[in-house]
């Protein structure tokens, strides 16, 4: 099915008004990519370029890149997070789950929730086989956490034809690839639809630093203007707002400070409440005035 098959246009301006509890305005969800890059193949992204060009195997600077961010990053990111004491998405490769073990406990021991991001970062269009990808993926989580994810991101948001039905086939109840609205929003797939949670491509540490290459200060600027737009915007109805990092970029020593102001400014402002992609999933199914599906559903069988 093609992309713009999946989902009829509609004008947010257009729909039912949005109510989060508490008169609270905007739903702000922290992503945290966790990525095992496997050494034997090219490097899913770089900070060096090799000095001869090509595509070098072993590539040792950019995979001690990625490393750093797992051995040391993540462990300076976590104690800011520790000091808002706010809930975290955790997107993480399967085959990272057992990888790196500690933060795979550390991320269990607070609550976080599990998000599948593929078996190992690749795109999912060059992965043998999707759904087998798809199902370690979800076996590995569960082995950890007790519990399938709900939640899937794709390496890279890459997708083949045929993602959103395999992953409802295999269980998953939302995805983050689609960035195409602020709110959450219904994907045709050949059995059920699948909910669309706003992820970014604005506010993402990859987009800003690895290929805009702006400086590190514009992760604050562009959260707090992000944010206040869209508590200006949520004015009638509600709006959901992403935060990514990757903690081999923004956990590095000289932007991280500049991840901490943005969470300071949003946490103070009133209209802002944080919470995890399955708690925006379950406040969309309970406040969407279902059923939304079936409606779909109807629609995809004309």
């Amino acid at each position: 099915m093609k992309p713009s098959e999946r989902i009829d246009y509609e004008a947010i301006v257009d729909r039912p008004v949005r109510l989060l509890p508490d008169g609270k305005k905007v739903a702000v969800w922290v992503i945290v990519n966790i990525e095992e890059w496997n050494d034997d193949e090219a490097m899913p992204r770089t900070v060096l370029s090799p000095p001869a060009g090509g595509v070098p195997t072993p590539d040792v600077p950019n995979w001690c890149w990625h490393e750093y961010g797992n051995r040391v990053g993540f462990w300076r990111l976590l104690k800011a997070l520790d000091e808002f004491g706010i809930p975290v998405a955790l997107a993480v490769n399967g085959k990272a789950v057992a990888s790196y073990p500690a933060i795979t406990a550390a991320a269990k021991e607070r609550g976080w929730e599990f998000i599948g991001h593929g078996y190992g970062q690749k795109n999912m269009q060059k992965v043998p086989d999707e759904r087998e990808d798809i199902r370690l993926t979800t076996d590995a989580i569960r082995q950890a956490t007790g519990k399938a994810p709900r939640g899937w991101l794709g390496p890279g948001l890459t997708e083949t034809w045929e993602t959103p039905d395999i992953l409802v086939e295999e269980g998953y109840e939302y995805v983050c690839d689609w960035v195409l609205d602020d709110q959450p929003v219904e994907l045709r797939t050949r059995t059920r639809p699948i909910t669309s949670i706003p992820y970014t491509q604005e506010c993402n540490d990859v987009a800003m630093m690895l290929i805009q290459h702006h400086p590190a200060r514009e992760y604050l600027q562009r959260a707090k203007d992000q944010f206040d737009q869209l508590a200006e915007d949520s004015a009638e109805s509600a709006r959901v707002m992403a935060l990514v990092i990757h903690p081999y970029i923004m956990a590095a020593p000289h932007r991280l400070t500049y991840f901490k102001q943005a969470l300071a400014h949003i946490r103070a402002d009133a209209r802002s409440v944080f919470m995890t992609g399955e708690q925006i999933l379950d406040w969309h199914q309970q406040t969407a005035g279902y059923p939304v599906s079936d409606a779909l559903q109807a629609s995809s069988a004309r």
